[in-house]
């Protein structure tokens, strides 16, 4: 990351800090994010707010969503009305260890399958979502 850092240059920076981990509350450094946090598998917190996999969700549909609107563009394509719906998991192995997944789905208005799945395809391979999801990343850590 070290490296790839120094190429790069942040377009959009996000910074959310956690209180009380999945049963507390997140809030960004710039106050436009303040949310109580649900948590589903703490009996009597399921339904207290969105959980973290919701906010990953959002996030994705978002930013997914926008890769979309641009690989149509670059495949020609006229968009109207589409929506992505992203569905993320949290889940248990035999080990006891966590893993997420994720499905995204596509609704394009007029296309064909064909050229809905071509749209998505093409947006995959520029989407940063994707790319973390499917490449190793290294995340650096710091002790503040």
């Amino acid at each position: 990351l070290g490296a790839m850092e120094g190429r790069m240059k942040t377009v959009i920076h996000g910074e959310v800090i956690s209180h009380g981990a999945r049963s507390g509350f997140v809030e960004s450094t710039d106050w436009l994010l303040k949310e109580i946090l649900g948590n589903p598998l703490e009996k009597g917190l399921e339904k207290r707010g969105p959980n973290p996999e919701q906010f990953f969700a959002a996030a994705y549909s978002a930013c997914f969503h926008s890769s979309v609107k641009n690989a149509a563009k670059r495949l020609g394509i006229q968009l109207s009305e589409s929506e992505i719906r992203a569905v993320v998991r949290l889940m248990e192995d035999e080990q006891e260890n966590y893993h997420l997944s994720a499905e995204l789905h596509g609704k394009f208005p007029g296309l064909s399958r064909e050229q809905g799945q071509r749209i998505m395809e093409e947006a995959m391979k520029t989407n940063p979502y994707s790319r973390a999801l499917r490449e190793p990343q290294q995340v650096k850590l710091v002790v503040d």
